[in-house]
């Protein structure tokens, strides 16, 4: 073989292995690969990480994320990242992903807080779905809808994004207190604005509020207990109902991903309107962010207990 085709041939294996540790590394581009599971990690990535990050979210806009399935290009990208934010026990291929492809380089926010064991169902047994795979652990994934916890999430995130990119480490902290200061703004608007309400039930149709109502002094009635997918059976139907009637409940709350049907079902035999309560776990209006969707959470909350 001629001595110069040796040599090129030589400079091209150099220049693919440049290639493969750079992907390895985690960065591209001078920006370090972040991999997020759903919508509310993929928020906090980007405002956290600003230019300084390229942020990849494995479920897709407007698909329900509690039983996403990964091709074998978002497995590379999980592989590729370097930080992959997730969830443990939400989504359970993103789990396995994670453990076969980003160990050491994954940040599980469910480690930054504490969670809340799931609620029961209105008869006081566990709610339908309990049995679902994000159920495994016998606590409740939905965190990001107590602004609350997810200030803190966001804190050691922001340490994450540091220690995996200490060169914009002053960025990410910069950014990070500005999301936290919003956060905590979020927070105190829910806490003055359902201070005095006429009722403090609501009836949502599957049990993804645990959060926001032990934070704000709420009572949830989920109608499909923690999976939207799970059917009620005939005897919740009718327990949610009464409870619905008990309580004087003006609302029934449908979420945005999922199907109206048993929320409009029991509205019609409670003689109450619907309204969205979305459980952001994925975004369905342009323009929206989190930010926007709970102060709209908010509006829809004040207007259902009839508060002041």
């Amino acid at each position: 073989m001629p001595l110069r085709l040796v040599a090129t041939l030589i400079a091209l294996a150099v220049v693919a292995g440049c290639g493969q540790r750079a992907a390895a590394s985690g960065f591209a581009a001078g920006r370090l690969n972040v991999v997020t599971s759903f919508y509310p990690l993929e928020f906090l990535s980007k405002r956290i990480g600003g230019a300084d990050v390229t942020v990849t979210d494995l479920t897709k806009p407007g698909a329900e994320p509690h039983d996403v399935e990964l091709n074998p290009r978002q497995v590379g990208q999980v592989a590729d990242a370097g930080l992959a934010v997730y969830l443990r026990g939400f989504q359970p291929a993103v789990d396995d992903a994670v453990a076969q492809e980003a160990k050491g380089r994954a940040f599980d926010v469910a480690s930054a807080v504490t969670l809340l064991p799931l609620a029961d169902g209105a008869d006081g047994r566990p709610a339908p779905g309990a049995n679902h795979p994000e159920a495994a652990h016998g606590m409740d994934p939905h965190v990001w809808l107590d602004p609350v916890r997810l200030a803190a999430i966001a804190d050691r995130l922001t340490e994450r994004l540091g220690q995996a990119d200490p060169a914009h480490a002053a960025g990410y902290a910069a950014r990070g207190r500005q999301v936290h200061a919003e956060l905590d703004a979020l927070n105190a608007e829910f806490a003055a604005r359902l201070t005095t309400c006429l009722r403090r039930e609501i009836v949502t149709s599957h049990s993804a509020f645990n959060y926001l109502a032990s934070r704000y002094s709420l009572t949830q009635i989920g109608i499909t207990g923690i999976s939207p997918e799970a059917e009620p059976s005939p005897q919740r139907l009718a327990k949610v109902t009464e409870r619905a009637r008990a309580t004087g409940t003006t609302t029934i709350f449908f979420e945005t991903l999922v199907s109206p049907k048993v929320a409009e079902t029991i509205a019609r035999e409670v003689g109450a309107r619907t309204a969205v309560l979305d459980p952001l776990e994925g975004l369905t209006k342009p323009g929206a962010d989190y930010f926007s969707v709970m102060r709209d959470n908010l509006t829809a909350l004040t207007t259902a207990l009839g508060c002041t």
